[in-house]
């Protein structure tokens, strides 16, 4: 089999959050722990592929060594970058060349986090990476962590049609969603209505053209953190897996479709 881009692939997984800010909570569940559950075990199938070169962001201890540094030692160039695409999209939507769509509501990131994951992005164009992961689980406002919200269902990020990554992104993304819906449910979230949501703001995906034409890369919601399969330890680990193996299968096809 001989495919259009170079072997190995380069893969990114990123799950989603840190120690520091966990993102969604259901009782004493934390979504930044699920996603580095999920992502170690995606991790783990990949780099037994000979076709992929696998890199994630962080584990257990935090972010890996290569991103760590990278963020320490690149931190003004970073912000420089951000700053730069932020002001090159302004000037976009400004002329009307590109429309800021209302579309699912984001909950905001703190300055540092923003710094963390433009600077993700940017070392995803300086390293040729080909696909990039991003791990995370849903939630819906709800009056306390231990309430059960009415959300249930997996929903899969792309780059909005404007953005220059948009097309073989998209391709990714249906590729997975084909592999997920076949065990998993879409999310029954009305904006999330067919579980294929393009974004133009999300920075994972490359928000303000800050991801190269040539870097795909999704957002997948696995599903609501407070589901029933999530809430008990050993379903929850073995949605981990299935869930990884479903990505991962997803992913696979979609390579093989790059052949020429």
């Amino acid at each position: 089999m001989f495919y259009a881009h170079a072997l190995p692939i380069k893969i990114l997984i990123v799950p989603g959050h840190d120690k520091e800010i966990w993102g969604a909570e259901y009782g004493n569940i934390k979504e930044a722990d699920m996603n580095l559950n999920l992502g170690t075990q995606l991790f783990n199938i990949l780099k037994k592929d000979k076709r992929f070169e696998v890199y994630i962001t962080r584990g257990k201890n935090g972010y890996t060594k290569e991103f760590s540094d990278y963020f320490s030692k690149n931190k003004a160039a970073i912000i420089s970058f951000k700053k730069n695409a932020k002001e090159e999209n302004q000037i976009k939507i400004d002329s009307g060349t590109f429309l800021n769509k209302t579309g699912v509501v984001h909950n905001a990131v703190n300055e540092e986090t923003a710094i963390e994951l433009y600077g993700i992005n940017k070392w995803a164009n300086e390293n040729k990476i080909k696909v990039v992961i991003s791990i995370h689980f849903n939630d819906y406002p709800r009056p306390t962590r231990w309430t059960i919200g009415k959300y249930k269902g997996f929903a899969i990020y792309l780059p909005d049609s404007q953005m220059a990554n948009s097309p073989e992104s998209t391709k990714l993304a249906k590729s997975i969603f084909t592999e997920l819906s076949k065990k998993y449910t879409p999310s029954t979230y009305k904006k999330e209505t067919g579980g294929l949501v393009s974004d133009e703001n999300l920075i994972a995906l490359g928000a303000s053209g800050t991801l190269d034409q040539s870097v795909d890369s999704v957002l997948i919601e696995y599903g609501y953190i407070y589901q029933k399969i999530f809430r008990n330890t050993t379903t929850r680990h073995q949605a981990y897996l299935d869930m990884a193996k479903l990505t991962a299968k997803g992913i696979g096809n979609y390579i093989i479709s790059l052949s020429p």
